[in-house]
């Protein structure tokens, strides 16, 4: 694309600059707006007949995504509008070649701002492709201004997946002995091995219930039977169970990890895992926050001296949540279908992903080949 396309057609170089109070505008914190429902219902709207379902209809909008999902996308709406609003060009409706402009703005940015990743690039077109759904428009993504450009910008900036490094059985022993024998400590032991052993996102662990329907924001709920804990987890890609059974020793057990805090905290009713008091002595009725598992990982990681060969900053970088889901996948020596399962992806490819130590060479195509 040259540089006398700046402004699409539809956007003539004269066009006033938009009003920042223009409800197509809105501000980074505003939230997204959705579906009024109250379109076409003619005098039945607001008459009182229809006002409970379209107040169900608005909360069910609100489940389609999870929150953090809905502010990513209104985050991705608030920059496109204020790219707009530079480039003096009306986001609605849709334009193909804007669309295609920004694109590349987000890849060679032509100002002080970073260049975007191009898994970034991706995830914000598929949140600014919901946002004008929303909106009632459709953006076409196939449309050869998009694709076409989307395609260049994947083909010179791709690079290979940055893995965070799996945390491995030896690994989660050593970060688990960091930790005293504090009600504090009895959680976060308690998260690590639950996290690790069920090979869950950090969502996945704090959104967990003791009971089914205990709170209106629960992700799943625990049940405990003698052979170990089933988890029914309300996950990202849909309702699955997962297994943990007992470890061969209380002091690896995920499972009387878990009963020790449940039962130290007092923990009968609503999250499993909570908020302590300042002094450590006391569970607190507010359910953690997923940040506090990301954290809980790179402290105990620096603690146990994992990795001590490389600078703490870099150290900090390689662990993250999804190392005890790697870890789980990496260190686990069953049929890799079993790992698929627990982890609830969809193709046996996928776990592989995650698979950061595995015997890549047990099926030899070439000596099969007869080579």
């Amino acid at each position: 694309m040259s540089e006398n396309h700046e402004k699409p057609p539809s956007s003539p170089a004269n066009a006033p600059c938009p009003n920042e109070d223009d409800e197509r505008y809105p501000s980074s914190g505003e939230a997204l707006s959705l579906p009024t429902f109250a379109e076409g219902l003619g005098g039945l709207a607001g008459s009182g007949t229809l006002d409970r379902l379209v107040e169900t209809a608005r909360d069910y909008a609100k489940q389609a995504a999870s929150e953090n999902t809905l502010k990513a996308y209104a985050k991705d709406w608030a920059h496109l509008s204020r790219w707009c609003r530079m480039k003096r060009i009306d986001p609605l409706p849709p334009s193909p070649k804007m669309i295609g402009l920004y694109l590349a703005d987000l890849a060679a940015p032509t100002g002080k701002a970073p260049a975007l990743s191009v898994s970034t690039i991706d995830r914000r077109l598929s949140g600014l492709s919901w946002n004008y759904t929303q909106r009632g428009f459709t953006l076409d993504r196939k449309n050869r201004h998009i694709a076409t450009v989307l395609a260049g910008i994947k083909r010179k900036h791709a690079r290979p997946p940055v893995q965070k490094e799996a945390i491995l059985a030896e690994d989660i022993l050593d970060m688990i002995a960091t930790l005293g024998f504090g009600l504090r400590d009895l959680r976060d032991r308690a998260i690590l091995l639950i996290g690790y052993a069920g090979g869950l996102r950090r969502s996945e662990i704090v959104n967990l219930d003791v009971h089914k329907d205990d709170t209106a924001d629960s992700g799943g709920w625990i049940e405990v039977e003698e052979k170990g804990a089933l988890l029914m987890l309300n996950a990202k890609t849909g309702w699955r169970e997962v297994e943990i059974g007992r470890g061969s020793s209380d002091q690896t057990c995920p499972v009387h990890a878990l009963e020790q805090w449940l039962n130290f905290a007092k923990i009968d009713f609503g999250p499993v895992f909570v908020r302590t008091s300042r002094d450590g002595t006391s569970a607190l009725k507010a359910r953690l926050s997923d940040k506090h598992v990301a954290r809980l990982i790179k402290q105990t990681v620096l603690d146990a001296g994992i990795r001590s060969d490389l600078p703490e900053k870099e150290r900090l970088t390689l662990f993250s949540g999804h190392s005890l889901r790697a870890g789980l996948a990496s260190s686990a020596e069953v049929d890799e279908r079993y790992v698929q399962k627990q982890l609830g992806h969809a193709s046996a490819e996928m776990t592989r992903r995650y698979q950061r130590r595995r015997d890549r060479f047990r099926v030899n195509l070439t000596k099969a080949a007869g080579l």
